[in-house]
């Protein structure tokens, strides 16, 4: 019934394809590094009439809204900036009108964990009479854009205190509205319960979908409810205290009363199965694999016909691999493939309602991101989200295993300078660090490679995606940060430097967040390996940073946390150990991991005369999406300012060595 299907389809007629040819790359200057995106979040209307993007123009400037005539794309568009705010995203809810959210930064200071700086409005623009109006002034997040209804969308609003001390009020859901885009009136649709809330519609505003919490007797709880159905049924219950995944995807469009989900079901990895609703059993398991977990659904490409369409299961390995159920979008993406330059995750990112016409997005190793349109027949090249960054200038990435020291195998990537080796090599622990981390283009180990770094991205254990055994074993007999979560890291450094890839005196660790905090625990390890290390908004005080949340937990995410950070290593009551230089680096509004952990830390460094660094990125928040030009330029400048003259590492010896 949900058998992989396979399909023929001619779509793109006339394409004038370039190939790459291997040449010397050149080092790339900051300046285009540290460049935000250039081009953004392309649309097509559902007609197909207009294009639009969001565009920077200069080093320091924000988002601009651009509207073409698809048909003349080298004509002026109409332009559009929300100066003083800043355009984040749009969305096309007509053949005319776009929703679009911008956002301010309000204050230069965070009051508390969690609670940022920016502030957001929803507002819209008319195409057609070219003028825009905000239509919220509250945070409303935008829930579904009804294709059925051209003129209404569906927003949410969390009416409770996230921030609250109440475990009550932690915990409460959201309402649900119906906002007319004409005048801005909102009209209640359901208002969520801590008993049933986190609801999903259907593309007609319809509520179908819901999960809530049982407090008394500590479960989560699932409801559905069917086109005929005026009452919640119940389908499924899971104890707060299970680790095991159980995510609704949709609903299974070919068995009627079942819905989609990925779930564990017993099992260390997660599938996608089809389950039951009204028999509250476990249906059909579709797909589910020994080496990774399933990571859920690629919906079909046309969300005007078929929104909300499951078209493949979708998993990440060294890339994203899907295995299809439509055999037509299938061989869709397969003729992309062969037609993109530098083809690796592709991803159609607006569809006419006629499927003829169609913005398809491509990143790889050797493409920061570029979009495409397919019209009438052809491709053209709209624009890059880095477009002075060449091809050739980039590095390959690569997907590696390799053993730790206790026997268990860890998956990981480096990024590989267009050089020979052995290289310097910058380890770069992701943050989280219960994440799943899927490397495509990543522009910190592209900068690094292009300045003769090998960058090596290890998946530690505690990394999600690689099972339940995988993932639990960074806290499940105790909090292994520090441990063997550090092991796993250094264990891929030195297998790099057994391959014959990386310089065994030519090594350092960089990380942002938890990877900030690993590296903050490596320049103290008693067996140094490296000769410096750089922290990101680096949790200096795990005691300090879970105090902000532990009143708020309950369940399996309580005993994860708990359990990690109450037997890790803190990394402030080990700064006396610090035996390698050090830059530190924060963002001044970091709601995240507030800018107390650097203090905190720095204060100690300067107590125990070590010797650091410290940038202090002024307006940054702790996310990527806060990081402006300006912040940027100086977090690069000064890494690889670090790294070779305060660390001594040197790529440019490399470099030549390479050339004889």
């Amino acid at each position: 019934m949900h058998k992989i299907k396979q399909g023929l389809l001619c779509l793109v007629c006339a394409v004038v394809c370039s190939i790459t040819l291997a040449v010397d790359a050149d080092e790339i200057p900051i300046e285009q590094f540290a460049m935000r995106d250039v081009v953004s979040n392309v649309s097509l209307s559902p007609d197909g009439k207009y294009l639009s993007l969001l565009k920077i123009s200069g080093n320091e400037g924000n988002p601009v809204l651009e509207v073409y005539q698809s048909d003349k794309l080298s004509e002026k568009p109409f332009r559009m900036n929300a100066d003083p705010m800043e355009i984040v995203n749009h969305y096309w809810v007509s053949k005319t009108k776009i929703v679009f959210q911008v956002r301010q930064r309000m204050q230069d200071y965070i009051e508390g964990f969690n609670d940022g700086v920016f502030e957001s409005r929803l507002a819209i623009l008319d195409v057609k009479k070219e003028k825009s109006k905000i239509i919220d002034d509250s945070s409303l997040v935008i829930e579904h854009l009804l294709p059925s209804k051209p003129n209404k969308i569906l927003v949410s609003l969390n009416e409770g205190g996230a921030n609250s001390d109440k475990l009550s009020e932690a915990f409460r859901p959201r309402a649900y509205f119906e906002m007319d885009l004409n005048s801005g009136n909102k009209s209640l649709l359901i208002r969520g319960k801590i008993a049933l809330g986190n609801i999903d519609f259907d593309q007609n505003g319809n509520p179908r979908i819901a999960r809530g919490i049982d407090i008394q007797k500590g479960e989560y709880v699932w409801y559905y409810r069917g086109e005929k159905d005026k009452d919640w049924n119940e389908f499924y219950r899971q104890s707060e205290d299970s680790f095991e995944a159980f995510f609704v995807q949709g609903l299974d469009n070919s068995l009627p009363g079942h819905v989609l989900v990925v779930a564990n079901n017993g099992h260390d990895k997660a599938g996608l199965w089809s389950y039951d609703v009204k028999n509250k059993k476990f249906g059909e398991m579709i797909y589910r694999r020994n080496d990774v977990d399933v990571m859920g659904v690629r919906f079909h490409s046309n969300k005007w016909t078929q929104l909300d369409t499951p078209a493949a299961v979708s998993y990440f390995k060294d890339t994203f691999h899907y295995e299809y159920f439509d055999g037509s979008e299938e061989a869709l993406y397969q003729q992309l493939g062969k037609i993109i330059p530098e083809a690796g995750y592709l991803r159609i990112n607006s569809r006419t309602q006629s499927g003829k016409d169609m913005i398809v997005y491509n990143e790889s190793d050797h493409d920061p991101g570029t979009y495409y349109f397919i019209h009438d027949g052809k491709l053209q090249t709209v624009g890059s989200r880095q477009p002075l960054i060449r091809s050739k200038d980039l590095a390959e990435v690569r997907y590696i295993t390799y053993k730790a020291r206790d026997g268990k195998t860890i998956p990981g990537f480096i990024t590989v300078p267009n050089s020979k080796p052995p290289y310097p090599l910058v380890v770069m622990p992701h943050g989280g660090p219960f994440v799943q981390e899927t490397i495509i283009y990543d522009e910190w180990a592209q900068f690094l490679a292009n300045r003769g770094f090998l960058v090596l991205q290890p998946q530690y254990r505690g990394s999600k995606g690689y099972g339940l055994d995988f993932y639990m074993s960074a806290f499940k007999d105790g909090g292994q940060g520090g441990y063997k979560m550090q092991d796993d890291k250094d264990d891929g450094a030195l297998y790099l430097v057994r391959e014959g890839l990386a310089d065994p005196q030519q090594m350092a660790m960089f990380g942002w967040s938890y990877g900030g905090y690993a590296a903050l625990v490596a320049g103290s390890r008693k067996e140094q390996i490296y000769q410096c290390v750089i922290a990101g908004a680096a949790v200096s005080d795990p005691n300090m940073q879970i105090n902000y949340y532990r009143y708020h937990m309950r369940g399996a995410q309580k005993e994860e946390q708990l359990r990690m950070w109450d037997d890790s290593i803190s990394p402030i009551e080990e700064v006396a150990k610090v035996n390698v230089p050090m830059l530190v680096i924060h963002g001044s509004v970091d709601q995240r991991v507030p800018p107390a952990h650097a203090n905190k830390y720095r204060k100690q460094l300067k107590k125990f005369k070590k010797t650091f660094e410290y940038l202090e990125l002024e307006g940054a928040d702790h996310f990527s999406n806060t990081l402006y030009y300006d912040h940027q330029f100086k977090l690069y400048t000064a890494m690889e300012t670090f790294l070779k003259q305060d660390c001594g590492l040197n790529t440019a010896e490399r470099k030549q060595v390479g050339k004889k």
